[in-house]
C-alpha cells in the first residue's frame, strides 16, 4: 500500500471533527427512517440493560437492610 493510498483511505477523513461530523451526516442521509428507529430501540435496548447491571451490582456490593418498627417502643428492628 502506498502513502497516497493509506491517506486517501475513508477511515481517516473520519478521525478529525469535520470529518466525524461529515460521516454522520452521510450516513444519517444514507439510512431509512426505519433503520433510524431500529437503530434508537437498540440504543434504548442497551441502555436499560446497562442501567439493570448498574443497579444489579451496586445491590450486589451494597445490600439493604430493612427495618421495621417496633409497635410498642417505636424502635427499630431488623427482619430477620
Amino acid at each position: 500500500m502506498t502513502k497516497e493510498e493509506l491517506y486517501a483511505h475513508p477511515g481517516w477523513q473520519s478521525c478529525t471533527f469535520e470529518g466525524a461530523e461529515l460521516s454522520t451526516l452521510l450516513l444519517g442521509l444514507q439510512t431509512t427512517f426505519r433503520e433510524k428507529l431500529e437503530w434508537l430501540e437498540e440504543a434504548e435496548t442497551l441502555t436499560l440493560r446497562l442501567r439493570a447491571a448498574r443497579e444489579q451490582s451496586h445491590n450486589a456490593t451494597h445490600p439493604t437492610v430493612e427495618q421495621t418498627y417496633d409497635s410498642t417502643t417505636r424502635l427499630p428492628t431488623q427482619a430477620s
